[in-house]
């Protein structure tokens, strides 16, 4: 049986620092991720809080310069989901859709999973038009989208996705809960259309396959009909391949180093690019720091 001396599971920012300043002390560590590397940056509008961007820098393109200094580090994801994490005798036990993996230390990257709509049904046959991220969308132009969401993350989508499209931000409440710099700037943006106390109450396909949204404020019932549908109504953190054995011991294994949360998934309201790729650069120093001490 191999045993890694690292796990990473996850390859957006915070889990490509970590990968990174472990490769810089000399260990090679394993680095997971389910689907693309470079989590929901990919999904941001503008980054202009990142220090050595003056004038901001688009999300995918920050992450294609992650990626592109973990390449040159060395550093590889390999593209497999983990299903299961346990532990087994001393060791953590991943378990993945195409291996089982034993490792000594685990740095937890995985990031959120978005609230899915619960109030309406998506019929089948639209699933592949609704969507709780906008990077699938980059590409399109001349689309409808209707945004459901009134924090950061509804209204970047909007501003993102309004560069081609026209955009409807359905707010579900009257307050707005992003960033005034934001408000701004898709009230500023004619592409963006914004609606408050409307709530959708119902999603079927028409003729021509596109979505038909019936919806609700305050002064009507009316429907549209749109092209994709996109939700922004919060994300908690990704941990359910946690085993009930490591939820119970979490707070040991962190205490002795052998478990390191990075990022999103631990910093709840404070999800920031910056302080993410902070979180996976200190969990690195400090498993170097415990290597040397158990050498």
């Amino acid at each position: 049986m191999r045993l890694e001396a690292v796990t990473i599971i996850g390859a957006g920012p915070a889990g490509l620092a970590a990968a990174i300043q472990l490769k810089r002390y000399g260990i090679d560590a394993l680095l997971l991720e389910k689907h693309v590397v470079g989590g929901l940056l990919r999904n941001a509008n503008l980054v202009e809080n990142y220090p050595g961007f003056p004038g901001g820098i688009k999300g995918e393109d920050l992450a294609r310069s992650f990626i592109d200094q973990a390449t040159r580090t060395g550093v590889q994801a390999a593209f497999e989901e983990v299903c299961q994490l346990d532990r087994i005798e001393g060791t953590f036990q991943l378990k993945t859709d195409k291996n089982i993996y034993h490792s000594r230390r685990v740095v937890v990257a995985s990031g959120t999973k978005p609230r899915r709509f619960q109030e309406f049904e998506i019929p089948q046959e639209l699933s592949q038009q609704v969507f709780y991220e906008v990077y699938p969308l980059l590409k399109m132009k001349k689309k409808v989208i209707v945004v459901v969401g009134a924090g950061d993350a509804a209204f970047d989508y909007a501003l993102n996705l309004a560069r081609n499209n026209h955009v409807l931000i359905f707010n579900r409440g009257e307050d707005v809960k992003c960033l005034p710099l934001l408000w701004e700037r898709a009230r500023a943006e004619s592409r963006i259309s914004y609606f408050e106390n409307t709530a959708v109450q119902e999603v079927s396909r028409t003729k021509k396959d596109e979505i038909l949204l019936k919806y609700r404020n305050p002064a009507e019932e009316s429907s549209i009909q749109v092209d994709y549908l996109v939700g922004a109504i919060g994300r908690d953190p990704q941990l359910d391949f946690f085993s009930e054995d490591i939820i119970k011991e979490t707070e040991r294994l962190e205490r002795d180093g052998f478990l390191h949360f990075v990022g999103d998934v631990r910093n709840d309201i404070y999800r920031q690019t910056s302080i993410a790729v902070g979180n996976g650069v200190l969990a690195a120093m400090k498993i170097y720091r415990r290597e040397v001490e158990d050498a």
